[in-house]
């Protein structure tokens, strides 16, 4: 099994080239992230790895990912920041 990302990787992965991102993943990071299972701890880290113009449709509601966990995932993230 791959070893998890640290925190501070995390949080640098987060960072991305659009503030929407931006504003969506890193208080994930710091308020939801270690809710998560183990599962959906490795399913954020292969979140982490997609690209930016298909994270922004997707956390838009453009287009939904192919890859039901990674769906269910950023379902997950935007629950937690609709108010």
């Amino acid at each position: 099994m791959a070893e998890l990302m640290i925190k501070p990787r995390l949080r640098w992965a987060c960072r991305r080239g659009m503030l929407e991102l931006d504003v969506l993943l890193a208080p994930f990071v710091e308020d939801g992230y270690d809710a998560l299972t183990l599962q959906q701890k490795q399913d954020f880290e292969r979140l982490l790895a997609c690209d930016d113009p298909d994270l922004f449709s997707w956390f838009m509601g453009h287009a939904k990912s192919s890859d039901a966990a990674i769906q269910a995932l950023i379902q997950v993230i935007l629950d937690r920041v609709r108010v």
